[in-house]
């Protein structure tokens, strides 16, 4: 006689119509995800293009700029002797001021192109607040003396380590230091501030003692190629690319932008970024 079959109840057998379910679950699932793959490698293509258009551009246009500037300034100098007539000194030297502000809007409408395009490389790291305003001061300085404005930086010496891009910082501190002394009237003053906030969070303030600005127009500053006042009226110039710059790398260091102002009551900038020490404490803690 024959043993009895052994079933188990805790298995039953896999209907025809589960099994099926199941290969179609699976399929669905590998088709997601090789849909996902391609969209991937279609994005990273996208990207790499544009990285090779960005190159082109800023190399197309920086080449015969520098040599414009170069020479207008040997010429401006009379490097190789007196030009005879005063006017063409005169005239190199307002080609090298041209080629200089050109140059400076050509680099600025390229890292607008790369934050916006999501095509910078930042190399976040432990950077020196201290170092970086330093430099940044010392490249406005004769700025700051030819428009007669004094920059105060009461705690240099005592500010903190940011968690941030080393050449990111100091575009940050670069524009919002331009923007002061640009709306700074002759004799004032701009001042640089910094404090630890709380939460592994460090706060950059630069303040300047111009007329200010209506506060119903600070959202609209942030977006490129905006600027104060009427658009017949700007007393001064630029495309209005300083602050929208400041804006995307600060968000791109897990930072933000605030700005308050008034009529009459100055501008202040004030840019929040995460503090080196705390951020390494944090990815200690992870698991």
């Amino acid at each position: 006689m024959p043993p009895p079959a052994i079933t188990d109840a805790s298995s039953p057998a896999e209907t025809p119509r589960e099994s099926a379910g199941a290969d179609t679950g699976l399929m669905s699932q590998t088709t997601a995800f090789r849909r996902a793959a391609a969209r991937a490698r279609r994005q990273q293509a996208l990207d790499d293009q544009k990285r090779s258009f960005l190159r082109m551009v800023s190399h197309e246009l920086r080449t015969p700029l520098n040599a414009v500037i170069g020479f207008s300034e040997i010429l401006s100098c009379e490097l190789y002797g007196p030009l005879g007539a005063p006017q063409y000194k005169e005239y190199a030297t307002l080609v090298h001021e041209s080629g200089l502000k050109l140059l400076r809007l050509v680099n600025q409408i390229v890292e607008i192109a790369r934050l916006e395009g999501h095509v910078t490389d930042l190399d976040l790291g432990e950077e020196s607040l201290d170092d970086a305003v330093e430099d940044v001061v010392l490249q406005l300085r004769g700025e700051a003396l030819a428009r007669g404005v004094s920059i105060v930086t009461p705690e240099v010496g005592t500010l903190p380590c940011l968690q941030a891009d080393g050449r990111g910082l100091r575009t940050i501190l670069t524009n919002l230091l331009q923007n002061a002394l640009t709306h700074s009237p002759q004799g004032g003053l701009v001042v640089i501030e910094a404090k630890q906030i709380g939460g592994g969070l460090v706060e950059i303030e630069i303040r300047d003692h111009g007329e200010g600005a209506d506060p119903t127009d600070l959202a609209r500053l942030i977006r490129p190629f905006e600027q104060g006042g009427a658009t017949l009226t700007r007393a001064s110039g630029g495309a209005g690319l300083g602050l929208p710059i400041v804006d995307l790398l600060t968000r791109a260091m897990d930072g933000n932008l605030r700005l308050k102002s008034a009529p009459g009551q100055g501008f202040t900038a004030v840019v929040t970024l995460p503090e080196a020490q705390a951020r390494t404490s944090m990815a200690r803690a992870r698991p």
